[in-house]
């Protein structure tokens, strides 16, 4: 593992409680040691993001090393997220990867063009999942060099 990148959080944006807790098993079975975040759509990601309201601690939560990003969330979507992370100069450097149900090229090209480092459709199967975040962790934790944000 990148020495750098050993304590990274990973922040999740999801709000299907089931996805967030699969997700959560299957980084637990690649004994991903990355601390992780969970909120539960746009708007709480950004407070997050900025350190407002429950998130003002800025040692508990610091800026993630990766954002895993569903697109079709209430309040504020990924989309509309995605832009607003990429137009910020202290945030743009995060890699968000958009993890969503829709396999819509329409939605790859778009959230691409906003600035998503990576586009993937959820596993249908927990066997896929766990092998997704597998690749997920080695991927961005292991191979990469991760600017400091």
């Amino acid at each position: 593992m990148v020495e750098s990148n050993k304590n990274r959080v990973i922040l999740i944006v999801d709000d299907d409680a089931e996805d967030r807790m699969l997700l959560e098993e299957a980084l637990e079975e690649n004994q991903v040691k990355n601390t992780r975040y969970y909120v539960p759509n746009g708007e709480e990601l950004m407070d997050y993001l900025y350190n407002r309201g429950k998130y003002s601690d800025k040692e508990k939560y610091s800026l993630p090393g990766l954002i895993l990003l569903d697109l079709n969330m209430p309040k504020k979507d990924g989309r509309e997220v995605l832009k607003e992370v990429k137009a910020d100069p202290k945030l743009r450097l995060i890699p968000v990867v958009v993890l969503t149900t829709s396999k819509a090229e329409e939605d790859i090209l778009k959230t691409l063009d906003l600035g998503a480092n990576g586009y993937i459709a959820k596993p249908v199967s927990f066997a896929s999942l766990v092998d997704l975040t597998k690749t997920i962790s080695d991927y961005w934790f292991d191979l990469v060099q991760l600017p400091d944000v």
